[in-house]
């Protein structure tokens, strides 16, 4: 396989290199995971073992296989591979690459196979270079990315790539990969005395959290910190407690997680379910979210998805807003619970937010109409003389405290914006508000 950069390591890997990666699968029949994907008979497999591949991008977790499946490919396939980070490379190594492709392709017919792993870190420029040589077929290009690829990779790109959606592993393949390790003598530790207990081993798989290199990473951190019992490392869940202290949970807060549990934490409350909320919001607490946009998201709902069916609830989202900001994490966690409970509850109503819709669309769509004579201020003899105000009506003079006057422009009279749902305190306002409009109507 040909690189960029002669540093990088050959395929035979150290015994000094960290378990993860003495591990790596060499060949399908060592890959644990992604059957959907990989099992024998799939079309991607297929295409890999007949030498058949084309553009691809790997989207999934960390540790779910993705640069595994790459190093696979160029076991596999007689095409030049050349393999690069996109966190190390540049625009200049790109065009060499592709130059270099072109000249392969025009020369001997050979395709070249270009593996980018961390492909979301290219620009749009960055990315734009690869799409000639692309279209062309000089190269194939395969991309991985933890990173939703319809944000990530440019339309022109990724039009002309196939999208495989790699899963977070499950607890048992975790528990696998692990198994196999503790196994291996050849890569792993099975020539070392060890000893590790079947809780340990479900504690290091549920904190891995499906990533398959963190588990290995947990393990051998655990097996070099356990304690020499009878010429045996013994490793119970409690040694694994103490090497992990944290769980990783998976978050990004500018990637597609965070869109992700900020929508899940939304719909939860929207769907009137506190406990789901207050998950969502846990989860986006514990991996280190900033608190202050989760407190904005909050007042944002109260006044979106509740409104005026209950209008504490934006006076409890602001004070849980405030309360954080004087309180700070991880004490304000609770002020964040406390408003996520009490909206989610609450009842529902939408009805504001389509009101300012409506009359949003009006206001882009239709002429400015002028403001009503009668409704502008008149503070100088000009605008008494041009008739400001003239036939303006004070409600607090009305017996009833309503005037009979229309307060939109003509064009817009009798429009209704603000149509209130029977569900809290809306249900008592869409009475008022009923019986504010016969009142108007009655006094013209």
């Amino acid at each position: 396989m040909d690189s960029l950069f002669p540093e990088e390591p050959a395929r035979e890997t150290s015994a000094l290199a960290p378990l993860a990666e003495r591990m790596r699968p060499r060949v399908f029949d060592e890959f644990v995971g992604q059957e959907e994907l990989l099992a024998p008979g799939k079309p991607l497999r297929e295409a890999i073992e007949r030498d058949l591949l084309q553009s691809i991008i790997l989207w999934g977790p960390p540790g779910t296989g993705k640069t595994t499946l790459a190093r696979i490919i160029a076991e596999t396939t007689k095409a030049r591979f050349v393999s690069f980070s996109a966190a190390l490379s540049g625009i200049k190594e790109i065009r060499d690459v592709m130059t270099h492709a072109e000249g392969l392709r025009r020369a001997s017919g050979r395709r070249t196979i270009v593996f980018i792993d961390e492909i979301h870190r290219f620009n749009k420029a960055q990315q734009d270079a690869f799409l000639p040589r692309v279209e062309a077929g000089d190269i194939v290009l395969i991309g991985a990315t933890t990173e939703n690829p319809s944000f990530e990779v440019n339309a022109a790109l990724l039009s002309r790539s196939r999208v495989f959606v790699l899963r977070g592993l499950t607890l048992e393949e975790v528990a696998a990969i692990l198994a196999r390790a503790l196994g291996d003598n050849e890569r792993g530790l099975g020539r070392e005395r060890v000893g590790v207990e079947p809780d340990a081993l479900g504690a290091i798989a549920l904190y891995a959290n499906g990533d398959a290199r963190s588990a290995l990473n947990l393990l051998e951190l655990s097996v070099a910190a356990a304690p020499i019992i009878e010429g045996e490392r013994r490793v119970d869940a409690a040694r694994v407690q103490q090497a992990v202290q944290r769980r990783a949970l998976l978050y990004d807060k500018s990637g597609e997680e965070h869109y992700n549990l900020i929508s899940a934490l939304h719909k939860s409350m929207r769907n009137s379910d506190p406990d789901a909320a207050v998950y969502w919001l846990a989860r986006m607490v514990e991996a280190g979210e900033d608190p202050l946009y989760i407190a904005r998201r909050l007042v944002r709902f109260a006044s979106e998805d509740i409104g005026n069916a209950d209008p504490q609830a934006l006076t409890v989202a602001v004070a849980a807003k405030d309360a954080v900001h004087f309180v700070g994490m991880p004490e304000g966690n609770t002020a964040l619970a406390q408003a996520a409970i009490y909206l989610a509850t609450a009842p529902k109503s939408n009805a504001v937010y389509e009101a300012y819709n409506r009359a949003a669309g009006d206001a882009h769509n239709d002429v400015a109409q002028p403001v009503p004579l009668h409704l502008r201020n008149a503070p100088t003899r000009l605008m008494k003389t041009l008739e400001y105000g003239k036939g303006y009506r004070y409600a607090h003079d009305e017996a009833d405290g309503v005037a009979g006057m229309d307060c939109l422009p003509e064009s817009l009279a009798g429009r209704r914006y603000y149509r209130p749902t029977d569900r809290g305190s809306e249900a008592e306002l869409a009475a008022r508000l009923e019986a504010a409009r016969l009142i108007r109507e009655r006094k013209k």
